[in-house]
């Protein structure tokens, strides 16, 4: 009956694919058809074990499983662990800018799914936490895309969701506009935690869209574990690479 009333509402109501333009059947499926969402694939290859960056050669790890990258060496990052299972662009580009400035939050539930799919990769969690806006920018966008993201993954994952303990309290150029220096000085004691309580020795898994430098979920983490967080794990959909 559901797939009967699908049919009937996309006859009614059609939808073209915001990739391809072909119809879009899957209206369960908001904005996209079938095919061009199956062309998301996740990023394959060696990765560093801690910020989760690709390595250019296929057998980095082959004989030294645990090395990390010149940048985890050089200066180790404050989150323990970070995943980021696609790359951004194509479809999924297209996506994550439709749900993150064009609020088209019907997305909100298959980009989480997408994320889901990697959850046994994660470690032991107690409690998850979006990367907090502005209240400035809040404002401006009216919704957090970092937060709707870690509500479904909180629900399930049948863990508790915070979105009052950490919060950016500097306002800050957008990081798109910035080169990797500029994004690591752009968000330099950008975030505190209000209030630590409830937070002592929990292992907190952090959630955003799109990872780059990851400078402002280390500045995160780095707030997090001064509030007694026992371990930060990042998990973001999509690497800008």
């Amino acid at each position: 009956m559901p797939d009967i009333l699908d049919t009937i509402l996309h006859w009614v109501f059609p939808v073209d694919c915001a990739a391809c333009g072909q119809p879009a059947a899957d209206r369960r499926l908001p904005f996209f058809c079938r095919r061009c969402w199956e062309s998301i694939t996740p990023i394959t290859g060696p990765l560093c074990p801690r910020c989760g960056q690709p390595f250019d050669s296929p057998v980095a790890l082959a004989h030294s499983p645990g090395h990390r990258c010149r940048a985890c060496r050089e200066k180790p990052p404050r989150f323990d662990f970070a995943l980021s299972p696609y790359r951004y662009d194509g479809v999924l580009e297209q996506a994550i800018c439709l749900f993150k400035y064009r609020r088209k939050d019907a997305l909100a539930a298959p980009l989480a799914d997408l994320m889901l799919v990697w959850a046994d990769r994660l470690p032991p969690i107690d409690l998850v936490m979006p990367v907090p806006l502005h209240p400035d920018r809040l404002r401006t966008r009216e919704f957090n895309q970092s937060l709707l993201l870690a509500d479904r993954i909180a629900r399930r994952l049948g863990l508790p969701l915070s979105f009052e303990h950490l919060e950016r309290i500097r306002k800050t150029r957008p990081q798109t506009e910035l080169d990797r220096t500029d994004r690591a000085r752009n968000v330099r004691r950008a975030f505190a935690v209000r209030e630590p309580d409830g937070l002592e020795d929990r292992r907190v898994l952090l959630v955003d869209d799109v990872l780059t430098t990851g400078a402002t979920v280390n500045d995160c983490a780095r707030a997090l574990r001064r509030a007694g967080a026992a371990s930060v794990t990042v998990l973001t959909l999509a690497r800008r690479l």
